[in-house]
């Protein structure tokens, strides 16, 4: 399991799942600027989630793009979609959402269930 993964103790209020895959390279050089960004947010909780190795948690969700979000803030669903692999936009992702004023998105029944299955898994791992 990926050291990136860390575990949920708490209902965080902002928490940040970036779903990406180990063949991709573009994730493998992501996954350290995710952690910093990450380790700069310490009242949010951030998951990495290898979308092969943890398929059962996406399905039926297909993620053709890298990286892919799925923020919540408050447990409600504020982000869900890719990125550019940059530092600078996942910060500014990140801070945008820790402004409690931001409206929540519209997201599916599947999108929702993910995220579920993805907390559960994560707090299983804590």
């Amino acid at each position: 399991m990926s050291q990136a993964i860390k575990s949920i103790v708490s209902n965080p209020s902002l928490w940040v799942a970036c779903l990406c895959a180990d063949w991709c390279g573009s994730c493998r050089e992501y996954q350290a600027r995710f952690e910093q960004v990450g380790a700069s947010f310490p009242g949010a909780e951030f998951v990495w989630i290898d979308i092969e190795d943890q398929a059962d948690l996406v399905d039926p969700i297909e993620v053709d793009n890298f990286p892919t979000l799925l923020v919540l803030a408050n447990q409600q669903v504020r982000f869900f979609g890719s990125i550019t692999p940059q530092t600078e936009t996942l910060q500014r992702l990140v801070q945008a959402q820790m402004d409690s004023s931001t409206t929540k998105v519209e997201a599916n029944v599947e999108i929702a269930a993910m995220a579920l299955r993805i907390q559960a898994w994560s707090r299983a791992k804590a």
